[in-house]
């Protein structure tokens, strides 16, 4: 079970708590109404294929990912959205649920810049109903993820 993945991961790390919702919060709109926030404050988790491997990326909510950055800071020729089968299948997540932390191994995590634009991001936390506040130097500290510049 996803969000159970999230929370054993998470019990290493007591001050970090996970946010349910009895709404759902799969995209960052609504995500940013439930929390009563900025749709940029929400930590988006997505998913790609960069020369057919997954990846993830996660980003502020409001910023679109420059493709062709992505495949140059990945060193790959062709990246492309995975579609939700994949996503499901690489990560373990449901499409609007994944998070960054509680990855399935193998599945490399690079953090954008633009998470760095504020104290407390948002991020998914296994299922579409979920969050987790968290600051992005501490989701860096507890991911080990590369911190990249590749969103809009």
């Amino acid at each position: 079970m996803p969000l159970a993945r999230v929370k054993k991961f998470l019990s290493s790390y007591p001050d970090l708590e996970i946010i349910l919702f009895d709404s759902s919060t799969h995209n960052s709109e609504l995500a940013a109404q439930a929390l009563g926030v900025t749709p940029a404050e929400i930590a988006k988790t997505l998913c790609f294929l960069a020369d057919g491997r997954p990846v993830l990326l996660t980003t502020c909510g409001d910023r679109r990912t420059d493709v062709k950055a992505l495949a140059k800071a990945l060193g790959v020729k062709k990246v492309k959205f995975a579609d939700a089968a994949t996503v499901e299948t690489a990560t373990g997540f449901p499409p609007g649920g994944v998070s960054p932390v509680g990855i399935l191994p193998g599945v490399p995590l690079y953090l954008d810049r633009s998470l760095w634009d504020f104290a407390i991001v948002y991020s998914a936390a296994g299922t579409a109903n979920s969050a987790l506040p968290i600051s992005p130097d501490r989701l860096k500290e507890i991911t080990g993820a590369e911190v990249i510049d590749v969103c809009k």
